[in-house]
């Protein structure tokens, strides 16, 4: 059983989730995490992982690290997004099967079930319908890590699990207008408006029309702390919240935080909407004694503060 003596890889520690992950278990007492730096450790390198694992020798194996970006970053580069996921689960999946870590956890994102489901999307719909096509080659790559560990499970008895948390923010996020996910967007680019002496106006991709449910990072990363001492049958368990928004409503939401007097004007592409809505049943985490303790308005002063401070 994992304990705080245990001794805990967590891949991608320098990203939004990683580094929350780092920072709860480092509070709650974790006696030996291990990280390394991207440019120590190319994780898409079979043979430097391997030789890695071999001298660390993790009990526990938590996979943060991840290509990931907003609706244009994978419009843009799907081979860059497709390969290096499908690159670096392979390596760590198999290394941890290798070098007999006993627990794994890989997170993934609500992009892995198919675009037209309307209600909460539950675990066993996954590839039950059409993915999305602006993400479809990060989706794929996280589906097969999903089924990757299915099979480890299966065939070798192992209790690798996946998370699949909705829409995250807060500290760390990236704030690269062009790549990063529409909240960190908002933020930067609400608040870069509100400096302006005049013409206030921030230009919005899409209608603002889709629905969208939003998690606070450290929820995610007190989730992975549960489930790293949680026995499961299940293999995919959904994290989510009771937040759930048009994105229109989110950029009110943001603007009202940061300055109201910010004229909000989408450019009403629909090709930049992506599904019309995402919402995940977390009806199982529940069952397995998780949930999420979120207060929206709080955290996300918290982290237009933390923007404000950091970038």
């Amino acid at each position: 059983m994992i304990n705080i003596y245990s001794k805990i890889f967590i891949a991608g520690h320098k990203g939004m989730l990683g580094s929350s992950i780092l920072r709860i278990l480092k509070k709650r007492g974790y006696k030996n995490l291990i990280t390394i730096e991207k440019k120590k450790l190319d994780l898409r390198k079979q043979l430097l992982v391997k030789k890695f694992f071999k001298k660390n020798k993790p009990n526990a194996v938590i996979i943060a690290a991840a290509k990931v970006g907003g609706i244009k970053a994978n419009m843009d580069y799907p081979a860059d997004f497709i390969y290096d996921n499908l690159q670096i689960q392979t390596n760590l999946i198999s290394a941890s099967y290798e070098y007999k870590v006993k627990k794994l956890i890989l997170f993934g994102s609500s992009c892995i079930y198919p675009k037209n489901i309307s209600k909460p999307i539950k675990e066993n719909q996954m590839m039950t319908g059409s993915l999305e096509e602006t993400n479809e080659s990060y989706s794929i790559a996280k589906i097969a890590g999903i089924k990757m560990i299915e099979a480890f499970n299966k065939q070798y008895k192992k209790k690798y699990i996946c998370l699949m948390p909705c829409n995250l923010f807060g500290p760390n996020d990236n704030y690269d207008t062009k790549n990063s996910h529409f909240l960190p967007a908002f933020i930067k680019k609400i608040y870069l408006a509100s400096k302006k002496k005049n013409n206030k106006i921030v230009k919005l991709w899409g209608t603002g029309k889709p629905l969208r449910e939003v998690l606070y990072v450290d929820e995610v990363g007190d989730a992975c702390e549960y489930f790293l001492k949680k026995k499961t049958d299940s293999h995919l368990i959904n994290i989510g919240s009771s937040t759930e928004k048009t994105i229109k409503e989110y950029a009110k939401k943001v603007r009202s935080k940061i300055d109201k007097s910010v004229i909000i004007k989408f450019d009403n592409d629909k090709k930049l909407d992506g599904v019309k809505r995402k919402k995940l049943d977390t009806n199982l985490a529940r069952k397995y004694g998780w949930k999420n303790k979120m207060n929206f308005d709080e955290t996300l002063e918290m982290t237009i503060k933390n923007f404000k401070k950091y970038y």
